[in-house]
Order: structure tokens, then C-alpha cells, then sequence
């Protein structure tokens, strides 16, 4: 297993580093910072509080070291999220400022759910194996990215081709994790889904193109655009099985012009299943 933790604790305030190495350094999975409120670390099957208040000292603390105070930082956390290095992921909720019906902003933060990047190299067996596109689904936390990296990773160190990995959020292998990417991968970090698809199907003729969690039409439609010029596909989504997943308007395009060959479906403890999409 492989963790950017030192990444983790030097975004922390100093008087909470001590408790999160201590009590979660081996199977930490999310820590949420709430104001006011002690800290609550959630691992694979415990919850756990410590003594600790969270102050808006410490929330603007974590902002502002993740961010490094960066421009493009900001226009991600009016997405509600944040990434930092390392890849661990920072959600954030807040009073939500508004400009024409959009979000351009979150100020006076009130809580943050920081989510712990952890990479198992192997941990997909011998997914990479099957021919075809492959859509793994689940539900929030239950190990979808690390799942597809993996995935990429063995399918780039095989005989299939190149990757073209189009990361929006800069989880799937960010600047300063270790996180080994296989012998034959082009990563595309910060771009958006729909845009970043069709600019790697252009410029670096894919075999096989893979994204983390299609959330907008407008990506089903970018995938769909690859399909037609014979890429395979890699992707993860949420929902929770099969039936779940035909029940979505922005997935029901893509089970009905049958886009995905295999679809993985992740449960809470890790474990999974592989169905064949047969209509």
C-alpha cells in the first residue's frame, strides 16, 4: 500500500497531526473537520472522535495549505472540492456565494471532509484481462478510484496498448503520491471531462481512455463520441448495482447503446462482483 501520509499531516493544523498520524496512520479513509465540533476519523470499520475543537483557524488553515493559495484552487473549491498534493481529496461546505445562479465560491467554511488517497498496486487481479470497455460502480467511499487506478496501471504495463487518462480532479495519479502510473500512460490532469476526452482521442491516439466518475450528460456523451472511433473505455460511476445503474437518465444512454462490456460492482467492504452486460 502506498500513501502520500507526511502530505496529509503537513496540510493539518499542528495540534491535530499528533491524534490523525497516531490513530490513523495504517487505515485512515476519511477525516472530517467540523467548526466547533472535535474531529471524526472514519477507517474500513470504525468511527472514531478525538478531543480536539475545530476552530475556523484550523479550517482556513487546511484551505490555505492544500490550496497553496493558488488561483486555479479557488475556481475548484466553488466546485466543492479541492485536491491536494498527494491526492488526497478535500470536500468543503460552507455559506456557497452566488453570481447568476452559479457557484463562484464557498466562504466562511464550516466543515471539511478530507478523503486519504491510498494506492494498492494489484488490487484488480485480472480485471485488465477483459476484452472491452469496463464501468466500475459503487457507492461513495467504497474504493472505486483505487479500483481504476490499478486498472489503468496493469493495462498500461500490458500488451493492449496505450492509456490516455483524462484525471479532472487530479486524484487518480497526483503530483507527489509515488503513485506509479505503468510503462505506457498519458496523463491529463485539471482538464474537464468532456473537453479532456476529446482532446487525448486528437492528439495522443489511445487505445484505451479512462476517466474517474462520469457526473454530467455531457461526459457520457464525450465517451460515447471515443467509442465510435474504436477506443476502450475505463470509468467509474455511482450506483449501487445494475438496476441502480439503468435507472440514472445520465447513465441509461450509455447501458443503452452498450458502451460498457463488464461492469464491476464495488460493496462497502472492498469486495466485488463483475457482471456481463448482456441486453
Amino acid at each position: 500500500m502506498i500513501c502520500a501520509w507526511k502530505e496529509l499531516l503537513k496540510i493539518l493544523p499542528e495540534g491535530l497531526r499528533r491524534d490523525v498520524d497516531k490513530l490513523g496512520r495504517n487505515n485512515l479513509q476519511e477525516l472530517r473537520l467540523r467548526l466547533g465540533k472535535p474531529p471524526e476519523l472514519v477507517a474500513d470499520t470504525s468511527r472514531q472522535l478525538t478531543g480536539y475543537r475545530i476552530t475556523a483557524e484550523d479550517l482556513s488553515y487546511c484551505i490555505n495549505s492544500a490550496s497553496r493559495y493558488s488561483p486555479w484552487a479557488s475556481d475548484s473549491v466553488a466546485k466543492g472540492y479541492l485536491t491536494t498534493t498527494g491526492g488526497h481529496r478535500i470536500g468543503v461546505c460552507g455559506q456557497a456565494v452566488m453570481q447568476s445562479g452559479r457557484i463562484q465560491g464557498i466562504r466562511s467554511v464550516s466543515s471539511l471532509c478530507i478523503r486519504v488517497a491510498r494506492d494498492l498496486p494489484g488490487i484488480s487481479g485480472s480485471l485488465c484481462e477483459k476484452p472491452g470497455s469496463i464501468l466500475v460502480i459503487g457507492s461513495p467511499g467504497c474504493g472505486k478510484t483505487t479500483l481504476l487506478r490499478d486498472l489503468v496501471r496493469q493495462i498500461a504495463n500490458g500488451k493492449k496498448g496505450s492509456v490516455s487518462v483524462v484525471d479532472e480532479r487530479g486524484e487518480l495519479f497526483p503530483p507527489g503520491s509515488g503513485f506509479d502510473t505503468g510503462n505506457r500512460s498519458d496523463i491529463l490532469t485539471g482538464c474537464e471531462k468532456q473537453v479532456g476526452i476529446d482532446m487525448v482521442l486528437r492528439s495522443m491516439g489511445p487505445t484505451t481512455i479512462a476517466v474517474d466518475e462520469i457526473t454530467a450528460e455531457a461526459d457520457a456523451d464525450a465517451l460515447l463520441r471515443a467509442s465510435r472511433c474504436g477506443v476502450d473505455l475505463l470509468a467509474t460511476a455511482h450506483a449501487n448495482d445494475l438496476h441502480d445503474l439503468r435507472s440514472r437518465p445520465i447513465y441509461r444512454k450509455l447501458w443503452d447503446f452498450e458502451l460498457f462490456q463488464w461492469v464491476v460492482i464495488l460493496q462497502r467492504d472492498k469486495s466485488w462482483t463483475v457482471e456481463r452486460v448482456v441486453k
